[in-house]
């Protein structure tokens, strides 16, 4: 059961997701503060002058806000751009390095693991009962 698990996670759909949830949220509150705080004011000036609803229009009494609408798409553009070069990029070139065989080597045991294994392999031969699978493996 808990191999299944550990497979399920494992499985590199799984991990870019969960990266890309947390990065995503961090990021875009990072993003929506910034626009809101710099660039929604910036593109009213520009637009329309002065007060909340400078650079939107009204037709029959209902106000377009044209600016809050600008500084959306800015924040998503910036999000999706930040995702993909941070995560997805990295995330795709690691992949094709291990289609093609270009992965480094696993890092050899620790010196700690190699006297575990030596003293578990003594006490193994000094019971005479041959070594059994380890079913946590």
């Amino acid at each position: 059961m808990l191999k299944g698990f550990k497979d399920f996670i494992m499985r590199g759909n799984v991990v870019d997701l969960a990266v890309g949830i947390v990065i995503g949220a961090a990021f875009t509150t990072v993003v929506t503060n910034l626009t809101k705080s710099f660039l929604e004011p910036l593109i009213r000036v520009i637009s329309g002058g002065e007060g909340v609803k400078a650079g939107g229009f009204h037709i029959r009494k209902v106000y377009f806000d044209v600016p809050a609408f600008i500084n959306a798409v800015i924040a998503f553009l910036l999000t999706a751009a930040a995702l993909y070069f941070l995560v997805v990029l990295p995330m795709n070139k690691l992949a094709e390095r291990r289609r093609r065989g270009e992965e480094p080597p696993p890092a050899a045991p620790s010196e700690e693991v190699k006297l575990l294994t030596e003293i578990r392999d003594a006490l193994v031969a000094r019971r005479g009962v041959p070594e059994q699978a380890d079913p946590r493996r």
